[in-house]
């Protein structure tokens, strides 16, 4: 019968045998022929060598030394002895304090005759290639093993865990062929370790080759299921994304250990099958098994993703009564869990009452403070951590970066761009990509465009913070001329590049461009993960394709509360009211608990659709059913849905019985319904409020100018007008954009170099004059004679 695993008999490339003669001689080894795929497997090593596993050598003269017969016992004289001398090396093969001493061990082997093919042992032979796997030579382990008259097994797993060791996945797998085609039998401690090779590779067809050919090798010499390895299987199958493969072995095993159940709630966990993951958890623990921290610290993310605040805190108890309650990792996961359930203050207690605090504690608190938007709480812990003379390494100094930009600090981000350049992490493609993202927000993005430029590495994360960046600050056509270029340079998009894209497609109601977005994303097997379908969903319902929209709706595979939310959002706006409810409902069987945003949407809806009695109850479930306090935009969405439903005065009273001051944005709702009722008695009450916030945009003054334009108080009009001036308020330009072929065009009314567009308005506004056509009254408070500059510096925001 023909194996399932096709051995090629030049698997290995053609390498020089320089490096082989080499260590012979270091080794003092004869000079003779040795085999092939030895020597070029030795080769590559000495090629790219990797000095974090290999510690310096011994020179040339020691190792003469170390060998020279004369430190060597004389040589046993009778059976007895010899045998007695075989025991003693054996047993200190097992554990050689250091290199020097294997090496001396090593010596006395080939002096006494014990690795050439008279007298040879093939158990010491394999446990010194095992010895200097252990320390990390490589070299040396290929060249005993190459000299081994006889190679067992252990030898063989022995090679194998020294490739997976210095990160040679691909070479294990190789090495494994090899070991096939010389016709030895892999035993279960070979097939973990090509097993992890294949996940480091995420190889999925060579693990589903090597699983055929165990199955196989089972019915041809009824060998029994191994568990160990079962566990290995299970673990390659998850983690390389076939969670159906990986569930039918796990279900198939009778009795499951720890292993088992860790490899596939992990593997659960990391393709984000959080509900999965728990429910493996919970069945794990019912049927008697303990969990440890490494499976502890596996499913706290899993809780976090889900924002479960009522499962979280039972696991936290469960790590208590396992006894991990000062254990360093999963301290760690409790706190990001809290952080991701917007619990900061459970979070800081737990950071507060560990002994010990590595940089990742540090780290994970200032991050979950900056994700809460708790900024001035995660500079005042990043400062508490320097006084506690925590180094500030890569990744704290990538999650400072977004605090110091929200907080508008660009001094104190300039001093940690130096430090981050003293430190020598500016190559660091996180710490780049920080430092463009903190200058977009500063609105200083000549130095975000230096950053870029000066990566020597432009991974694809500093692409999408590029952009993102152009996105922030209005430059939505340099944004666009950017993405198109990402090609260029063969970097491939990834998920975080569409979610970055598909926005600037929203404002600008670029369908087309969107939906070739989504064609590239279908291609690329990209459109399946969760943010993409969210950001695709929005894209088509702000482009106005609600169609579209909810057909990638009812296709994604996976929907979190994002996906509910940007849908019932999308089409509460649309004023369909009963199809957001019916979203809801879904939501609800989903098991996906709503959150504060969802009753944003919720209330918008009823806003636009007129439901005022259903935006009451929405108001009361918020806040007795899911415990969901109000906020200001909570309270802006109730404003909103009284005023359009005429209630102004209801409106009114409710922004009087705010236990905060109400700000712009519930004042402006107000303010909007009164323009549309014609109440310039309530606007006049809430001028005093406005002209107290001194505000920065002229929006609001202008809102207010017009109602009182719409009333013929001209007198009134022209003092709010007036303070415009005076305040010097600036006023946001309208602006156009135009694709011309690939590239995008925009201009802003204020724009007077456009001289043609100038010709072109002029003969329009005529146009519209001679047709009978005037402007509104209640929209200006300036004498009615327009001219093309009235019209170009018209505001249309």
């Amino acid at each position: 019968m023909r194996r399932p695993l096709e051995i090629g008999k030049n698997m290995l490339p053609v390498i020089a045998k320089e490096s082989t003669r080499v260590h012979k001689l270091a080794l003092h080894l004869p000079t003779g022929s040795s085999s092939p795929f030895i020597a070029r497997l030795l080769s590559t090593l000495s090629s790219n060598p990797n000095p974090s596993k290999n510690p310096p050598r011994t020179s040339t003269a020691e190792a003469n030394k170390t060998f020279l017969p004369t430190n060597v016992p004389s040589l046993p004289q009778s059976f007895a002895r010899q045998t007695l001398l075989l025991s003693s090396l054996s047993s200190q093969l097992k554990s050689p304090p250091n290199l020097s001493e294997a090496k001396r061990l090593h010596a006395i082997l080939i002096v006494n005759g014990f690795l050439n093919s008279v007298y040879a042992d093939k158990f010491l032979g394999s446990q010194l290639v095992t010895v200097y796997v252990t320390f990390g030579f490589l070299q040396d382990a290929l060249v005993v093993f190459d000299k081994l008259p006889q190679r067992t097994n252990l030898a063989w797993n022995a090679i194998l865990r020294g490739f997976l060791d210095v990160g040679r996945f691909s070479r294990a797998i190789q090495f494994f062929h090899l070991m096939v085609s010389q016709g030895l039998i892999p035993d279960n401690f070979t097939y973990p370790l090509v097993f992890k090779a294949c996940t480091e590779l995420n190889d999925l067809e060579e693990g589903k080759k090597l699983r055929d050919f165990i199955l196989w090798n089972e019915s041809q010499y009824d060998m029994k299921h191994n568990v160990y390895v079962e566990c290995a299987m299970i673990d390659m199958f998850a983690k390389c994304g076939s969670l159906s493969e990986a569930r039918k072995i796990f279900e198939g095993i009778r009795e499951k250990d720890l292993a088992c159940w860790s490899a596939l709630i992990c593997g659960n966990v990391q393709s984000g099958e959080w509900l999965e993951a728990l429910s493996l958890f919970k069945r794990m623990v019912l049927d008697g098994l303990r969990p440890d921290s490494i499976i502890m610290a596996a499913i706290l993310p899993a809780c976090g993703r889900l924002e479960d605040m009522e499962m979280g805190p039972t696991l936290h108890g469960c790590a208590i009564r396992c006894g991990f309650n000062s254990d360093l990792y999963v301290s760690n996961a409790l706190m990001d869990m809290y952080c991701k359930c917007s619990a900061t203050h459970f979070a800081y207690s737990l950071f507060s009452n560990m002994d010990n605090k590595d940089a990742v504690s540090w780290s994970t608190l200032i991050a979950g403070y900056s994700q809460n938007c708790q900024y001035l709480e995660s500079l005042q812990l990043y400062l508490m951590m320097n006084d506690a003379e925590i180094r500030t390494n890569a990744v704290i100094a990538a999650t400072v970066l977004p605090v110091l930009s929200k907080l508008k600090l660009l001094k104190h981000g300039k001093e940690m761009h130096g430090y981050i350049l003293k430190q020598g992490f500016e190559s660091d493609v996180v710490v780049g990509a920080a430092l463009i993202e903190f200058y977009a927000n500063c609105k200083s993005m000549i130095k975000a465009e230096h950053v870029f430029r000066l990566m020597s590495d432009r991974d694809i994360t500093l692409w999408n913070s590029i952009v993102v960046g152009y996105s922030l600050n209005g430059k939505i056509d340099i944004a666009f001329q950017i993405f198109q270029r990402i090609w260029d340079f063969n970097l491939k998009p990834n998920s975080i590049t569409l979610v970055s894209i598909l926005p600037i497609c929203s404002k600008i109601g670029a369908l087309r461009y969107g939906k070739e977005i989504h064609a590239f994303a279908t291609r690329s097997g990209l459109g399946t993960a969760v943010s993409v379908g969210n950001a695709l969903i929005d894209m088509y319902c702000k482009c106005g394709s609600l169609e579209l929209a909810v057909r990638v709706f009812n296709q994604v595979k996976e929907r979190n509360i994002v996906t509910y939310n940007t849908i019932i959002f999308a089409h509460g706006i649309y004023g369909l009211g009963e199809h957001v409810f019916q979203f809801f409902e879904e939501m609800k069987e989903a098991r996906i608990k709503p959150n504060k945003v969802t009753f944003i949407a919720l209330l918008t809806a009823c806003s636009h659709c007129g439901l005022v009695d259903r935006g009451w109850s929405m108001c009361h479930a918020m806040v007795y059913d899911y415990n969901i306090p109000l906020d200001m935009e909570h309270y802006s969405c109730i404003v909103d849905l009284l005023g359009r439903a005429g209630h102004l005065d209801d409106a009114n009273d409710l922004i009087k019985k705010m236990p905060v001051e109400p700000d712009m944005n519930i004042l402006g709702s107000l303010l909007g319904a009164c323009r549309v009722h014609n109440r310039v008695d309530l606007a006049e009450c809430l001028e005093k409020h406005i002209l107290e916030k001194n505000q920065k945009d002229s929006g609001h003054y202008a809102l207010l100018s017009n109602i009182y334009s719409s009333t013929g108080r001209w007198k009134d009009a022209l003092k709010v007008r007036t303070m415009i001036k005076e305040k010097r308020l600036p006023k946001r330009p309208g602006s156009s954009w135009i694709e011309v072929g690939s590239r995008m065009y925009m201009f802003h009314a204020t724009q007077s170099e456009l001289g043609k567009i100038q010709d072109i308005l002029e003969k329009l506004l005529l146009g519209m004059r001679n047709e009978g056509y005037m402007p509104d009254p209640s929209f200006s408070s300036d004498d009615l004679q327009y001219d093309v500059n009235d019209l170009t510096n018209f505001d249309a925001s």
